[in-house]
């Protein structure tokens, strides 16, 4: 893949083809985006409740096991048998949505809960794949 190196405002009504002023570099999405390539896979978020943390119905998640868990990262976690993105709150133990109208969830010593990842990047499809769709 090829990107042009530069920035479009999309409140840009027209512009001249770039392509003809700068010259192309090369790009590899997954050398962008994939720190730890046998350590990370990719999932489909569902729902609303993390939209306040930019992550929409239907975005692809990067979720990366490797890195260290922090304090208010967005993670994926497999809670009561149930894939779940969420923000881990450490401290109080539990887990947040990024949206007012989801409770928080405490995880408590009963509940079947692991962190499968961190997520690392999030990304918005504007036109669904068919090959995701499946």
């Amino acid at each position: 893949m090829r990107v042009i190196p530069l920035s479009a405002s999309a409140g840009i009504s027209g512009f001249e083809s770039p392509a003809s002023e700068y010259l192309q570099q090369s790009l590899s999405l997954d050398e962008l985006l994939v720190m730890h390539p046998s350590a990370t896979f990719i999932g489909r978020a569902a729902g609303d409740s993390m939209q306040g943390a930019g992550i929409y119905d239907g975005d692809i998640l990067i979720v990366d096991r490797h890195v260290e868990v922090r304090h208010q990262d967005v993670i994926v976690a497999n809670y009561n048998g149930e894939f779940v993105c969420k923000i881990l709150d450490k401290r109080n133990r539990q887990l947040l949505s990024a949206s007012e109208y989801y409770q928080a969830v405490p995880i408590q010593e009963w509940d079947e809960f692991s962190i499968e990842g961190v997520v690392v990047h999030s990304v918005r499809l504007h036109r669904q794949c068919v090959l995701l769709e499946q």
